[in-house]
């Protein structure tokens, strides 16, 4: 599930041990604190334990409890995190970049405008070709790349924890993320894939379009999983691919549908309207928004409805018509013996 506002939210990321869930537990339980969810997972020796607790009838006030954890998160060699609701009034978003523009200017123009609904804190790259654009904003940037580009986790990681990200989003930051900021972000990572995931995975995902044949390619903002582009698909975008494409000319069509799926995902996300469940997203209150996940509503209308697999309206009718037929003679024959 995602992280709903009336929940307080504690992830506990560390080397695989035993008796790690049993003392985060015992800890909670007495301070008077009830556990509504708890996801945990190990993935290379690394173990991950999210939790979502109800906070408003424990017996210590939140700095107290907070500094608890991290005692008990040194104790056991692990690191904790904890995100109280009121933590989360003003959001705080670190994106991170590579050399591609389109997707950071569409998140500063939104946010300019105030229409980002959280603010931009921080910008990362493992390039330096974009700072000139996060300079304009007046927003920090942060270089932790080496000269071929390889990112410094590190550094990703206390520049993350140090502007209090909320969310991060992968504004085509060309770079696998490893298990250990996966981990601590779970459901607080958002990427945009040039494809209809799970289609073209990977990189050169246009080029992979057409060399595929494809008719019809797109877009696709999710959220990031230790497995690449396999995440939980939140919104994604179609456009027919032109006869005789070729992949700058897809990206020029793509880019702006990449932004824009990028935009509304991270609207869904902060606005709390999606939950994640079994690796799928669903919207909490599918009447209450007028949320985009799939295809627009024009789309839907424009498709047939008719034929679907059954008998088919041949057979129906025909069966109709041996119905009537049968009932016709009956009445005749009623008719034959009145006579005789």
């Amino acid at each position: 599930m995602a992280v709903t506002r009336n929940l307080t939210e504690i992830v506990v990321v560390g080397e695989d041990d035993t008796g790690l869930i049993a003392n985060v537990t015992s800890l909670l339980f007495e301070r008077n604190i009830n556990i509504e969810d708890l996801d945990q997972a190990v993935r290379e020796g690394l173990f991950r334990m999210t939790m979502r607790v109800d906070t408003t009838e424990m017996v210590c006030k939140e700095a107290t409890l907070r500094e608890d954890l991290h005692d008990l998160g040194d104790d056991l060699g692990v690191d904790v995190q904890v995100r109280f609701p009121s933590d989360r009034d003003t959001q705080q978003i670190a994106v991170l970049v590579t050399k591609e523009s389109h997707c950071l200017e569409a998140l500063f123009e939104a946010w300019a405008s105030g229409d980002l609904g959280a603010d931009i804190s921080v910008v990362i790259g493992n390039h330096s070709d974009l700072e000139p654009l996060a300079t304009k904003y007046d927003v920090p940037f942060h270089d932790i790349g080496d000269e071929k580009g390889t990112p410094d986790e590190d550094q990703l990681l206390g520049l993350l924890e140090e502007y209090d990200a909320d969310l991060v989003v992968l504004a085509r930051y060309m770079r696998i993320l490893s298990p250990d900021v996966v981990f601590r972000y779970e459901n607080r990572i958002i990427n945009v894939h040039p494809s209809l995931l799970p289609a073209f995975p990977g990189a050169s995902a246009y080029l992979q379009a057409i060399e595929e044949g494809v008719r019809i390619a797109g877009v696709t903002a999710h959220y990031v999983t230790t497995d690449l582009d396999q995440g939980p698909i939140i919104t994604q975008r179609a456009f027919n691919v032109p006869d005789d494409a070729t992949e700058e000319h897809l990206q020029q069509i793509g880019q702006p549908l990449e932004a824009e799926a990028l935009l509304e995902a991270i609207d869904l996300h902060l606005t709390d309207e999606i939950a994640v469940h079994r690796g799928r997203t669903k919207l909490r209150d599918p009447g209450e928004t007028d949320a985009q996940l799939g295809a627009p509503a024009d789309l839907e209308r424009a498709n047939p409805d008719r034929p679907i697999d059954g008998l088919g309206e041949y057979v129906a009718e025909q069966d109709e018509a041996d119905g009537q037929s049968n009932g016709d003679g009956d009445e005749a024959d009623v008719e034959a013996e009145a006579v005789d």
